[in-house]
């Protein structure tokens, strides 16, 4: 129930200035997000300069150099450039990849932390967090260091006999995965956490009274109660995982290229192409609203 002030409601008191109340929040979204957005899309209809930049001719050879392949002086006849698509499709792979893993053990551990006592949650919630006090770029290089063929994994696995040989993980979509996984895990965790921690625990022992089995009260009962903190971890895992490029820069190699990777070389160096690089940008962030309204869509379905 709304408040009252003066026999009104409260939101019937700021009705009139409600506009300017809100007018902070509106420049820094236009000046920090809609303004690059907007920035972006004219540069990804640009041509670019030999030497890097951009020239202001507009026209759609950044989305073109995408799609199509027309040889190194562009006079052949036009072919599908896979490459590029097969970088799009590796990184939409990794990201549903992370997303599951991140799921898998996101969601137990999440449910762990919330059934503990009241008194301890606070400590496992600091465990889970506080590797992330750390800048990102130093935890990926530190997973590199443990992973790597002279490494502290590879050199416990030779220690207690299990393998004869380095077990070779950096460079391979593999350690792609693991970088992406310990990046974003605890963008799974603490949704779900959040929606655990509101779970009415009498639901499952009414269930429990009716005879089901544990499996039917977990994807009966507590599943369905707890699904909008899954969708948003899920989100938030995959968002980002999508358009990484620490992680496949560090541990990954040619083989292991996404779409964060090409993006990013676009903008380096005077060698750059600042339009493709704009409309890879443009075509990344496309598939994101995408599955960002399809959520929209399905949420507004069940109201």
């Amino acid at each position: 129930m709304a408040g009252t002030i003066g026999g009104r409601t409260v939101s019937s008191t700021y009705a009139p200035v409600r506009g300017w109340l809100l007018l902070p929040s509106w420049a820094v979204i236009g000046v920090f997000l809609l303004l690059p957005m907007l920035l972006m899309l004219v540069y990804s209809f640009l041509t670019k300069e030999f030497r890097g930049g951009v020239i202001w001719e507009f026209s759609l050879a950044a989305y073109d150099q995408f799609i199509f392949d027309r040889g190194l002086f562009g006079d052949e006849a036009p072919s599908i450039e896979w490459t590029y698509i097969t970088i799009f499709v590796r990184s939409i792979v990794q990201a549903l990849l992370a997303t599951v893993l991140c799921l898998l053990i996101g969601f137990p551990t999440a449910y762990y932390v919330a059934t503990r006592p009241a008194r301890t949650r606070a400590l496992w919630l600091f465990l889970i967090t506080i590797p992330y006090w750390v800048n990102l770029l130093i935890r990926t290089v530190s997973m590199k260091f443990l992973i790597r063929d002279n490494g502290p994994f590879n050199e416990a696995l030779l220690g207690l006999g299990l393998i004869d040989a380095p077990f070779q993980l950096v460079n391979t979509n593999l350690a792609v995965q693991l970088g992406l996984f310990y990046s974003y895990l605890p963008f799974m965790v603490l949704p779900i956490y959040a929606s655990m921690e509101r779970y009415n625990a009498s639901l499952s022992e009414a269930a429990a009274d009716l005879y089901a089995t544990r499996w039917q009260i977990l994807r009966r009962v507590i599943i369905p109660v707890i699904k909008p903190g899954i969708v948003a971890g899920c989100i938030l895992v995959f968002v980002p995982s999508l358009g990484a490029f620490l992680a496949p820069d560090l541990l990954g190699g040619a083989k292991t290229f996404m779409i964060g990777s090409l993006i990013e070389e676009q903008f380096k160096g005077n060698a750059g192409n600042w339009p493709f690089g704009a409309a890879a940008s443009m075509i990344l962030l496309s598939m994101v609203l995408v599955v960002l309204m399809l959520y929209a869509r399905s949420q507004a379905k069940e109201l």
